[in-house]
């Protein structure tokens, strides 16, 4: 018996092991690692190690992969509250358990493992609270060559095609492993696992040559970056401070720029923002650039709430109008059933909740129609095609990373922005206070981008552009249906399988190696 197949027979430690080992592998492709290939490779240890076991024994296979994913992906969530982020930790394995319970073992397992992990990873991105897709499968992908598939299908279809070149390589290294089965069979399979690498390849291509819309319009712009030490809260700085270290880094600013964006919340106000020394600021620096200028302003609404805006203003410094963010962040700028929770845990960090804005997030300026996707917002395609669906020709990130003490998610944000690029066929800026800020063209390429803490303004041309993906167009319904058609054809045939088995004689050691 060779050590494969000792490996799916075993009702002993080492398939957990495995998937665990699988899990941890994949997490090398998420930035800031950002290892691509481990993605796929991990994914197709989380396959091998499912093979021919009991439902049970199959949850507890993909919980131990999808901790050894999110441990490492969401590592960041500790230096907030431990506990929390180990309850956040577990919740979200717990998804990659039902992906492998439901993934059916021997014949028909490839294809309910495509469609179940890929509707997995779908269902992470929006429930409960709205999604969580940071440290997710297709932010490993950004840097590598499937990234263009996000044009045609996003996330969903970056997350299947990944495991569809984990499921290739799985079947041909099973094939090639095989003892004693038939020269015709490993063919059969070796043509399978090629076969699924094949359609990816061309499904890359294609996306890769696909339009999103003619040549654009160049645009001077700068994303000001104001500096300063990393890990600290809202209440640990002086938000006086923070507005001062973002005016003095747009010193910076070339006169005459088009666009000028300054980060998420570094204005932070005790009142309104009008007769403000603040707003006072903001304009005279737009007049002396002679540009349109964005800025993130935090006020308060009433005594229990707050706004989480971006306000723009133009080159003669007038205000052109603002956009609230719609998308908050669990635990960061609201709190669910407060009340309740208020009696199990301390709540000083968050006292106020964020207000919900309206769609769409768009800005009408002399720079352009800019669709705003204000920090968290960018990790979510469904509101990027939103914008697109309301002609924003650049998506702009106005983002505040500050109180994340390393370069994880930071990393893993401007990764988003780079998807999110790519998804809708826009150029993207994305500013904030220590970083990173960044320029970032359509097909991903990052044209410039600042280094951590350093106050700077990151200055180049992108372009203002039109049209629309095959991603804006159709949406992800028709890769979450193909998921869902994988995943019940491969229960369908599993179910043929062991039909064929009650009838007839028992299957050959060639068939129930099948894929």
């Amino acid at each position: 018996m060779s050590a494969l197949e000792r490996l799916r027979s075993s009702s002993t430690p080492p398939s957990l092991l495995v998937a665990g080992l699988g899990g941890l592998i994949a997490a090398a492709s998420l930035p800031p690692f950002g290892f691509w290939p481990m993605g796929p490779l991990g994914v197709a240890m989380l396959l091998l190690a499912l093979e021919d076991h009991a439902w049970s024994r199959r949850a507890a296979t993909g919980l131990m992969f999808g901790l050894g994913l999110m441990v490492p992906g969401l590592w960041w969530a500790q230096h907030f509250n431990w506990y929390g982020a180990v309850a956040l930790m577990v919740i979200e394995a717990m998804f990659f358990a039902a992906g492998a319970a439901v993934t059916t073992p021997g014949r028909g397992r490839t294809l309910s493992a495509i469609g179940a992990l890929t509707l997995v990873e779908a269902a992470r991105e929006s429930w409960p609270l709205g999604g969580l897709p940071i440290g997710g499968l297709p932010l490993g992908q950004v840097g590598g060559p499937l990234l263009p598939i996000a044009r045609l299908a996003g996330p969903a279809g970056l997350v299947l095609a990944t495991v569809m070149v984990a499921a290739g390589a799985r079947i041909l290294t099973t094939a090639l492993a095989a003892k004693g089965t038939s020269s015709p069979d490993v063919a059969r399979r070796l043509g399978h696992g090629l076969g699924l690498l094949g359609l990816v390849a061309l499904v890359t291509v294609l996306a890769a040559v696909s339009s999103s819309g003619g040549p654009g319009q160049p645009l001077t712009v700068a994303a000001v970056q104001g500096g300063g030490a990393r890990g600290t809260s809202a209440q640990q700085t002086d938000p006086t401070g923070v507005t001062r270290s973002q005016l003095a880094a747009a010193q910076h600013v070339p006169t005459g720029t088009a666009l000028t964006v300054l980060p998420e919340d570094v204005v932070g106000l005790p009142g309104p923002l009008k007769g403000s020394w603040q707003l006072s600021a903001l304009r005279a620096e737009a007049r002396r650039i002679s540009t349109t200028l964005l800025a993130g302003v935090t006020s308060p609404v009433g005594d229990r709430a707050f706004a989480n805006t971006v306000v723009a203003l133009g080159p003669s410094g007038a205000i052109l109008g603002s956009v609230t963010k719609i998308h908050r962040v669990p635990f960061g700028e609201y709190v669910p059933a407060r009340s309740l929770i208020a009696r199990l845990a301390d709540l000083s960090a968050v006292p106020r909740d964020a207000t919900i804005g309206t769609r769409p997030e768009i800005l009408e300026t002399p720079a352009g129609r800019l669709g705003v996707l204000i920090s968290f917002e960018t990790f979510f395609s469904s509101l990027g095609t939103d914008l697109v669906h309301h002609g924003a020709q650049l998506l702009v990130v106005p983002t505040n990373t500050t109180s994340y003490p390393g370069d994880q998610m930071p990393a893993q944000e401007l990764s988003a922005a780079r998807l999110e690029a790519v998804e809708h066929g826009r150029d993207l800026i994305q500013a904030s206070p220590t970083g990173y800020s960044a320029l970032i063209r359509s097909d991903g390429t990052v044209v410039a981008q600042s280094r951590l803490s350093r106050q700077i303004a990151v200055t180049g041309v992108i372009e203002l552009r039109e049209g629309q993906t095959v991603l804006d167009q159709l949406g992800s319904w028709p890769v979450l249906l193909l998921a869902t058609a994988c995943l019940m054809a491969g229960q369908i045939r599993a179910r043929q399988r062991r039909s064929t088995d009650v009838a007839g004689p028992a299957a050959s050691p060639e068939e129930g190696q099948s894929s």
